[in-house]
């Protein structure tokens, strides 16, 4: 049997106009009030109407998500966090992968105010502010891996790259790890100036590239004793190559990526990673995008999410998974 919105609103003790404001996304309702609308939403497993929601309010329900693309698992794993987010506020996602591909990317902004009432752009390169402004509807940038342009025109949320760089170098500071060299692309293999530390670029993402990379920098670099890898999926295979190599981890060499992947707690040994904290990052950017939605004409916002250490195995063997 179909659970109606007034059992929703019996439920939580609210009217059904009330439950209506609530689902609708409208200012000026309690958060208290909110949070019991949402939780007898939850407890009936009541599905708005989305049609009815269209002709009253002008709205889909329906919030965009352009990502570069899922294959990489720290971006599929904002995504889904973005996703959980949107399900919270009543609201539904459209993932659509760009591939980096600006055309593509410009086709899928072009459908707000139609087929979106919003945009997420996951690691988007940067906005044109042109066409930020051609279609109604917000846009929030929810950057990961990427710094986000000085002047996007957009609400942003970003992990802090540049602590994560600097807690990167200072732990292998920390361990007496004084011979480092850095593998990219990615977040830990840009940034902060850090005299002197070679670099091993591989010129591409993914573990294959790690593996070629952590096996040319015992070659170039002898001495090496650690890897600060741009992610953890290039830590992974600078893991598998350096095993492949002989060289003991952390013994000889210590090894650090960026991601905090599930992959890497149960590597052997364990990876140490950065957490960027992918649930604040798709909060506060689900955040920005409901307050947009209701009115909010403030200029752009540009939020830094702080990230933290995660020591593991891989930079001591006194590390915990």
């Amino acid at each position: 049997m179909r659970v109606t919105m007034r059992e929703v609103a019996e439920r939580a003790g609210v009217s059904v106009k009330t439950v209506s404001r609530v689902v609708n996304e409208e200012p000026h309702i309690r958060p208290e009030t909110r949070a019991q609308v949402r939780a007898a939403i939850a407890d009936l497993g009541w599905t708005p109407n989305a049609s009815a929601r269209t002709l009253r309010t002008g709205r889909t329900g329906v919030v965009g998500i352009a990502v570069a693309e899922l294959r990489r698992p720290l971006l599929a794993a904002v995504v889904e966090r973005l996703v959980m987010e949107l399900d919270r506020h009543g609201l539904h996602a459209a993932v659509e992968p760009t591939h980096d591909d600006p055309a593509r990317l410009a086709s899928v902004m072009a459908q707000r105010g139609h087929a979106f009432d919003a945009l997420l752009a996951v690691d988007a390169p940067a906005l044109p502010a042109a066409a930020i402004a051609a279609a109604d509807g917000p846009v929030v940038r929810v950057d990961v891996t990427r710094r986000p342009p000085a002047a996007g025109g957009a609400d942003a949320v970003h992990a802090d790259l540049d602590q994560a760089v600097a807690l990167a170098l200072r732990h292998m500071r920390v361990m007496g790890r004084h011979h480092a060299v850095r593998i990219g692309p990615g977040p830990l293999a840009e940034g902060e100036e850090d005299r002197g530390i070679a670099r091993v670029d591989p010129g591409e993402v993914g573990r294959a590239a790690g593996y070629r990379a952590a096996q040319r920098a015992l070659v170039d670099r002898p001495g090496v004793d650690a890897l600060v890898c741009g992610t953890d999926e290039i830590a992974l295979g600078a893991l598998a190559g350096l095993h492949a190599a002989g060289v003991e981890v952390p013994g000889r060499v210590a090894v650090i990526g960026y991601g905090d992947l599930d992959d890497g707690r149960f590597s052997t040994p364990s990876l140490s990673t950065i957490d960027p904290d992918t649930v604040s990052l798709a909060r506060g950017a689900v955040d920005l995008m409901t307050a947009r939605l209701a009115g909010s004409d403030r200029e752009p916002a540009a939020v830094a999410v702080p990230v933290t250490l995660v020591q593991r195995e891989s930079t001591s063997a006194a590390g915990v998974r």
